[in-house]
């Protein structure tokens, strides 16, 4: 990809939280697993220039925009066009081990969901896609297709945490096939109703749980915070922003089993488990957003960052 258009603008959410979570000291190495358009991982690299930085993506057209933004720290930054399920390896074969800090900042970028192409937004009509990574087989058109009425209630009910997931997944399956991002809005508009006064829109939850379903974004989650333990050193920080509860609740529940001395079930009478503590929580309570930086960026007002140390 050649970028000969200006370089889009792009504000990184907690930015200020983050760099702070990150404990940043010279010539340490830190590792953004979430690249995407590079504002994070430049904070990093401004805050200490003798930092070093791993930076990885899985979207190819955010690689190249990274790439191009961060030129003047090229020596001091390896960006890498990967899925962050292979950190471990990643880390190997850069010889990037150990760290001293993770980022993950989850969710969807600005550039994915303001690109028509992509097929992430009914804001304006295109056919339904949602992959990070487009040489990925499974788009979302295929899902919608595919899936067994049941199934496709269970998925929009459990991903998108939709009440009214089974009259949706019955309108849909009714009028297959699906292709359309504005089509597919309008179907959920008439099988839930759709009173224009309303903050969000009524497709907002079933467009974010196929997007969540084609990337595999909770199960790669889950794979991903586990190798984090083998990658930092001591003292390191893990520090995580989600958007939605489905994430928070992965991210919460592996930091708190982290920090625990033994994983037996309550009724055991002596501990068997061999499991020892890796992390300490640093952030008791979750952050979130100041309500100015909600106003200059809305897209931050779901965001919660955890952070943890390792021991």
């Amino acid at each position: 990809m050649t970028l000969t258009m200006p370089l889009p603008t792009h504000t990184p959410v907690l930015l200020n939280e983050v760099i702070e979570a990150l404990n940043i000291k010279p010539g340490k190495r830190y590792i953004d697993c979430t690249l995407g358009l590079g504002g994070h991982a430049l904070a990093i690299l401004e805050k200490s220039p003798t930092a070093q930085v791993l930076g990885i993506d899985a979207d190819p057209e955010a690689i190249d925009i990274a790439k191009a933004k961060l030129i003047q720290h090229s020596k001091s930054i390896t960006i890498v066009n990967d899925n962050f399920t292979n950190l471990e390896n990643i880390c190997q074969e850069n010889d990037f081990l150990p760290v001293d800090g993770i980022l993950f900042d989850l969710g969807i970028s600005s550039l994915q969901l303001e690109d028509i192409e992509r097929g992430f937004s009914f804001q304006q009509d295109a056919q339904l896609d949602m992959r990070f990574n487009p040489e990925q087989v499974l788009t979302a058109t295929d899902l919608i297709n595919i899936l067994p009425e049941n199934r496709l209630a269970q998925l929009i009910y459990e991903y998108g945490e939709e009440r009214r997931s089974r009259q949706i997944a019955r309108l849909i399956v009714k009028n297959r096939p699906v292709i359309s991002t504005v089509a597919l809005a309008k179907m959920i508009e008439q099988a839930v109703g759709y009173d224009r006064q309303q903050k969000i829109h009524p497709a907002t939850k079933t467009f974010m749980a196929l997007r969540i379903a084609v990337n595999h974004e909770l199960e790669n989650l889950e794979v991903a915070l586990k190798q984090t333990v083998k990658c930092l050193n001591r003292r390191g920080r893990l520090v995580v922003i989600s958007y939605h509860s489905l994430e928070d609740r992965i991210v919460k529940q592996f930091m708190k089993r982290e920090t625990m001395s033994c994983l037996c079930p309550p009724q055991t009478p002596v501990c068997n488990c061999g499991h020892a503590p890796s992390f300490k929580i640093i952030s008791k309570k979750v952050i979130t957003p100041s309500a100015s930086e909600i106003e200059k960026n809305p897209r931050s007002r779901s965001a919660k960052l955890r952070v943890a140390e390792r021991l």
